[in-house]
């Protein structure tokens, strides 16, 4: 496949910039977290997004959806990580809309997938328990009683945890904590006697939660697959989701790249522009380069999903892993190249670091991802 978009992926690059350059820009952020906002965007964004075609992107055409591809929903991502936009996009209609349509019945997908495509309908997908991520140190409970499960644990940094209607939760029905087998997934209403959510204020103003689960009663229904095989709808999930943190990092290296290459060009010191001293000429070229192979990296990824490539998960670990490493360059990089300022919050700059760094944890950093990719690989 050749590495390269085509006009109909473009033109929904094109489309999605426009929009959130006019809907979402990155005064946007500042706004919200003066506001003392819970969600991190406006009210009315996600109905927007929805009203875009966005939340039916990854959706099949035969539950309400559009089915466009990963590569496409890619580009939208991307362009959100350079508009630092916060929305459900990602904990919906990319984790939601994977995990229902990986392990979801039929009668699961018609119902869930064709509410999330009409925007009627948000996620949140709630896997980690301690601070590093470790999708099979899962130690939540989920025991039979009658014709349902009770479940009792905890979770953390489940993104969009605290607003979303329906949380999918990876739960332990058998087995010892790293074991594979024994992992189920469940969905659970969030506003349910039993559920206890605790929202946490992040560095990038984004919305996470705490969430503990008491003696909580589902029945039957709420299970999503087969009981103790969901693990390999979550790890498809989890390697869907960090493909996309990865464009996001992207959008987020090339936004910064651009807004620091601008201002090498306006800001003068000893009565020169700093853009003439050579030394910071071999650092910005360095970091365009780096920020060029991630392109690539990033796009190879989204196609081995679409393709169903059985080195998709390979893949999506080095995508994750370089973007990881490349996003700290080129946060770190902006702010040194704007001097002090680029750390006050007169400036926007700053925001980027602070969204870089949450991102590239979520779901595993650059030590968990070059671990995976060496174990992957034979090592």
């Amino acid at each position: 496949m050749a590495m390269v978009i085509n006009e109909e992926q473009q033109m929904l690059k094109e489309s999605a910039q426009g929009f959130l350059a006019e809907f979402a820009p990155i005064g946007e952020v500042r706004k919200q977290r003066d506001a003392g906002s819970e969600t991190g965007y406006a009210d009315n964004l996600w109905s927007q997004m929805a009203d875009m075609g966005w939340a039916a992107i990854l959706v099949p055409e035969a539950y309400g959806g559009l089915e466009f591809g990963h590569v496409g929903m890619g580009q939208i991502v991307e362009q959100s990580g350079r508009t630092l936009t916060a929305s459900p996009l990602f904990s919906t209609a990319i984790l939601g809309v994977t995990a229902i349509n990986q392990a979801g019945s039929e009668e699961q997908k018609a119902e869930l997938l064709a509410a999330i495509a009409g925007g009627e309908l948000t996620t949140a997908l709630a896997v980690d328990e301690k601070i590093h991520h470790a999708p099979t140190e899962i130690s939540l409970t989920a025991s039979a009683k009658g014709q349902g499960y009770v479940l009792n644990g905890s979770k953390c940094f489940v993104a969009d945890g605290s607003t979303a209607d329906k949380l999918i939760v990876a739960a332990r029905t058998s087995g010892d904590a790293g074991d594979i087998n024994g992992i189920s997934l469940f969905l659970v209403d969030r506003t349910v006697a039993g559920v206890e959510v605790e929202r946490t204020q992040m560095v990038d103003c984004r919305n996470y939660a705490n969430i503990n689960f008491n003696n909580l009663e589902v029945p039957q229904s709420a299970l999503l697959g087969d009981e103790g095989r969901g693990f390999q709808a979550l790890s498809a999930t989890l390697d869907v989701g960090n493909a996309y943190l990865a464009a996001e990092l992207l959008g987020i290296a090339q936004q910064t790249f651009d807004t620091t290459l601008q201002y090498l060009k306006e800001r003068k010191q000893f009565g020169v522009l700093i853009g003439s001293f050579q030394a910071l000429q071999h650092r910005a070229a360095h970091w365009w380069s780096e920020v060029e192979l991630c392109k690539s990296v990033v796009l190879k990824a989204l196609q081995a999903l679409e393709k169903g490539d059985d080195n998709s998960p390979l893949l999506v670990s080095i995508a994750k892993a370089k973007l990881c490493e490349v996003a700290e360059l080129a946060t770190n990089e902006a702010i040194q190249m704007h001097g002090g300022i680029g750390m006050t919050d007169e400036y926007d700059i700053g925001f980027y670091i602070k969204r870089a760094r949450p991102a590239a944890m979520l779901f595993g950093d650059y030590s968990y991802h070059g671990d995976r990719f060496a174990l992957l690989s034979g090592y």
